[in-house]
């Protein structure tokens, strides 16, 4: 039992942190808040963290029930799931930045915490459907240890993009890329093993 619990909770941090990658988001984080004094820039990494949290648990939380309020299928939200995770993955695997994930130039005001820092880039499509997938035919220690590991990701991006200038600094942009690569390899791969076990289901195999 303990097993299948460590490698349950290995896999769901391995898929947040894929899809929310702190050390990738930091660059994007450093742009969007150019010029402004670090209290700003830490209450605006608050607050995107924050929202973002909020959105994502809300789902974990309210999954089932909006998959009856829609007539939702499981397989049919795994297999679109899939293909969702294994298109954002393919573009971060050819240097693009998800067209998901970004909503074009934004001025740099505080509202940028809201849109697009929490919205889509921390909780955006990926991130809810790697969070659902999850829950969707787990039980309340699985709802409780994707919200842990949640939990965890935020505080970490947190952290990321309060130290945004120190760690972009100190990796550079090459190997923030490489990163961001590695991990397109690995939501792809997830994002293709999500839409097998939609269709095992859906057809009894």
């Amino acid at each position: 039992m303990s097993d299948n619990i460590f490698t349950f909770s290995l896999s769901v941090f391995t898929g947040f942190f894929a899809i929310m990658n702190p050390i990738a988001n930091t660059p994007i984080f450093v742009g969007l808040v150019e010029g402004k004094d670090e209290l700003t820039k830490r209450r605006i990494a608050k607050t995107a963290s924050i929202t973002a949290f909020i959105i994502v648990i809300s789902f974990v939380i309210l999954g089932k029930y909006i998959f009856e309020l829609f007539g939702i299928t499981i397989p049919a939200f795994k297999i679109t799931g899939g293909v969702l995770l294994f298109y954002v993955g393919f573009e971060m695997l050819q240097s693009k930045r998800s067209k998901i994930h970004n909503q074009g130039e934004i001025e740099p005001d505080d509202g940028i915490a809201i849109s697009p820092l929490a919205i889509p880039i921390l909780a955006g499509p990926g991130t809810i459907v790697t969070a659902m997938n999850n829950v969707t035919d787990g039980s309340f220690i699985h709802i409780g240890i994707v919200s842990a590991i949640f939990a965890l990701m935020i505080y970490l991006t947190y952290l990321a993009f309060s130290l945004s200038d120190l760690i972009v600094e100190k990796i550079g942009d090459n190997l923030i890329t490489v990163i961001g690569k590695i991990m397109g390899l690995i939501l792809a791969i997830m994002g293709t093993g999500m839409t097998i076990e939609g269709i095992k289901i859906a057809f009894s195999i």
